[in-house]
């Protein structure tokens, strides 16, 4: 297999590529490199954080307001607490693509809780355990968990006051893409999912109390349908195979959807909606390695600090600086913008976050300043950092593995490193500056090569 197309591959099944592995993987033939990428994922390891303050509260506990407050605090700390650790386990994965996956799933199935970090760490877990499984079982999950019951206020969805929220975003969002139903089908669908709520502790309850069990009509079917009735007629029309594969295809391939490549995947994946089955048709179609495809997606801000922790691996010394350094970059991780999610390709990129981006190898890796008075954000800044007045500059204080850089790119010349960190369709102006620059130590080319504004894509 081509190096540039297992670079290709693995940036987007992951973050990036050292050359010891990609020599490794030349001998290989894609067929093998796929089975192994699916085979070191196979195995679901949840992320947990501690959680035992939680441990002996009891409904009664809430009444109490002061303690109420005291726990919200608690639990949104945490909650952060467990963003940092979603964050350290993208940069080290335990299973590459399954956290690849994990995150695109989180940027689909949208939920936020910011009040019950174990609602949303059980959250995250499904995303996890179910990113390679079967869609109609991984969407009614997701229909039962508590984070969700909270975030689309289905917890209030009752029999003699319905509320369409999680309805209509099922159907927009989930599964079958905006004009793909009618309003009549919505409140149809909000009775069938009447009653759905959750314990003190987050474990999925039916109140039968709640729950209509009148007949409904949905789709042009009667039936005294539940919400899992009506996720597997929605999960009938080839629509949400569709619907689905484009939206995979954009992620992962190429913003711009070519139908044909469409089309072969809505027939692998409406058979069975088994989604490791389409996953590896995609990674196995020779189009998915066609000219067209590589070097074309602009990298999310995760996507952008993880790939650079591929190359040089860092750490913060300040867990809220991880938060910091997303908040300016546009994604911070447990806090999606709405339930649409983040707008990705170009969205990712204005006049502001291009200049983080183009300074950020630096200030990660060279110990360079952040002139705060550039970010448009100034007081979120001064309060996460803890400071007691406005400051202009200031720094993200990380410590560098430099050992690991050396070790894993040794033997590559400065110019080599220009074709194993960015893509060959560098402009000629920039290719011509950075070969002038070619004789200067590695450490300080490989910052200069991550600056650039055609390392933002992958």
């Amino acid at each position: 297999m081509k190096l540039v197309h297992i670079q290709h591959l693995y940036n987007r099944i992951g973050f990036g590529i050292t050359p010891k592995e990609m020599a490794r993987l030349s001998k290989k033939s894609k067929q093998q490199i796929v089975d192994e990428i699916f085979s070191s994922s196979e195995k679901i390891t949840p992320l947990k954080i501690d959680t035992s303050f939680l441990k002996d509260i009891q409904p009664k506990d809430l009444k109490d307001q002061d303690k109420k407050r005291a726990l919200q605090k608690i639990n949104r700390e945490k909650v952060n607490d467990f963003s940092v650790a979603w964050f350290y386990r993208i940069l080290n994965p335990t299973a590459i693509f399954r956290e690849k996956m994990t995150l695109f799933w989180a940027n689909h199935f949208v939920c936020e809780s910011r009040n019950n970090v174990l609602f949303i760490q059980n959250y995250n877990n499904v995303l996890r355990e179910n990113a390679f499984g079967n869609f109609s079982d991984f969407t009614k999950k997701i229909s039962k968990e508590a984070a969700m019951l909270g975030y689309l206020n289905n917890k209030q969805n009752r029999k003699k006051s319905p509320n369409e929220n999680f309805a209509r975003e099922l159907m927009e969002l989930f599964t079958l893409g905006q004009g793909n139903y009618t309003e009549t089908d919505i409140k149809e669908a909000a009775r069938a999912f009447t009653g759905y709520n959750h314990n003190f502790r987050g474990k999925f309850v039916m109140r039968k109390y709640h729950h209509d069990k009148n007949e409904k009509t949905f789709f042009g079917k009667t039936g005294n349908f539940t919400g899992d009735d009506i996720i597997d007629i929605i999960l009938e029309k080839e629509q949400c195979a569709r619907f689905i594969s484009e939206k995979i295809y954009r992620y992962f391939v190429n913003e711009n959807i070519n139908k044909n490549h469409i089309d072969q995947m809505v027939a692998v994946f409406y058979k069975e909606y088994n989604i490791e089955k389409l996953m590896r048709f995609v990674l196995l179609s020779n189009w998915f390695y066609d000219d067209e495809n590589i070097w074309t997606k602009i990298k999310s801000p995760i996507e952008f600090l993880a790939g650079i922790y591929t190359v040089v691996p860092f750490n913060f010394k300040k867990p809220k600086q991880i938060l910091l350094i997303q908040k300016l970059l546009g994604q911070v991780l447990m806090r999606p913008p709405n339930v649409a999610g983040w707008q990705t390709g170009k969205n990712w990129i204005d006049s502001n976050t291009l200049v983080r981006r183009l300074r950020l190898p630096s200030i990660l890796l060279n110990n360079t300043a952040i002139t705060y008075s550039d970010t448009g954000d100034e007081e979120a800044m001064v309060n996460d950092l803890k400071s007691k007045k406005l400051k202009r500059k200031g720094y993200i204080k990380t410590t560098v593995d430099w050992n690991s850089f050396e070790k894993n790119y040794k033997k590559e010349s400065n110019n080599k490193l220009i074709s194993l960190l960015l893509t060959n369709k560098i402009l000629s102006g920039t290719k011509e500056l950075l070969l002038k620059n070619a004789n200067i130590p590695k450490k300080d080319f490989c910052i200069q090569l991550m600056s650039i504004p055609e390392y933002q894509l992958c």
